[in-house]
């Protein structure tokens, strides 16, 4: 586990300790821990398919907060992105798609 994904998963920590209670549905709140928590101890995205379909369920929830208007785009983003970055690196296979 490297320094930079340690620090990713701490930023998830935090939006959900700071905006969670009032911006997420306690469902929601798990599915974003649960991600973080099975990317954060996740080697390998390609033989991880727990992580990748994490990494999906992410994209969709964060998708559907920005489609209700519960959130902007830009926060929706920045969890997002700090969600991916808990896993490990993407593998060029990943990177194509």
């Amino acid at each position: 586990m490297s320094p930079e994904r340690t620090s990713a998963y701490r930023r998830v920590i935090q939006t959900l300790n700071q905006l969670g209670p009032s911006k997420l549905l306690d469902d929601e709140q798990d599915r974003i821990r649960s991600a973080a928590d099975s990317l954060i101890f996740s080697v390998n995205l390609l033989d991880d398919e727990a992580a990748r379909e994490a990494l999906e369920d992410i994209e969709r929830l964060c998708h559907a907060l920005v489609e209700s208007g519960r959130w902007q785009q830009m926060t929706a983003s920045r969890l997002a992105g700090d969600v991916f970055e808990c896993g490990p690196e993407r593998p060029a296979e990943l990177k194509a798609a």
